[in-house]
């Protein structure tokens, strides 16, 4: 059974950083992409950004990869989204995602974490 399992997400304040990780188990880790969405009160769900089964990252934007770095450790199957000079505009509930190679669709979530980034 695919499961991913978020952590790591919690108050901060603007400038702060946060590590969310994400905990997989079921597939066979190495040959999937990776990626990491966001939903903030309110709003659509968002691409934040992605690690390729080969190591290639994509991000949102220009703002979301500079201050943010998508990483893959596939001997222990977790997939980390490293943040930095977190901005209010931060705050979401991000949730990690899984597809196959080839998949033209993100198959399997995690149920989220939630960031919070307040003064």
């Amino acid at each position: 059974q695919v499961r991913l399992v978020e952590y790591g997400g919690g108050s901060v304040q603007p400038g702060d950083s946060l590590t969310l990780t994400c905990m997989t188990t079921g597939f066979t880790f190495s040959r999937y992409d990776l990626g990491w969405f966001r939903q903030a009160p309110g709003k659509s769900r968002e691409f934040v950004g992605f690690i390729s089964r080969r190591n290639i990252t994509v991000y949102a934007t220009s703002d979301v990869s500079d201050r943010f770095i998508v990483a893959r450790d596939n001997a222990r199957s977790t997939v980390t989204l490293q943040m930095a000079n977190l901005k209010t505009e931060d705050t979401a509930t991000y949730y990690c995602t899984a597809r196959d190679a080839g998949a033209s669709s993100w198959d399997h979530w995690g149920q989220g974490t939630s960031v919070s980034v307040s003064s």
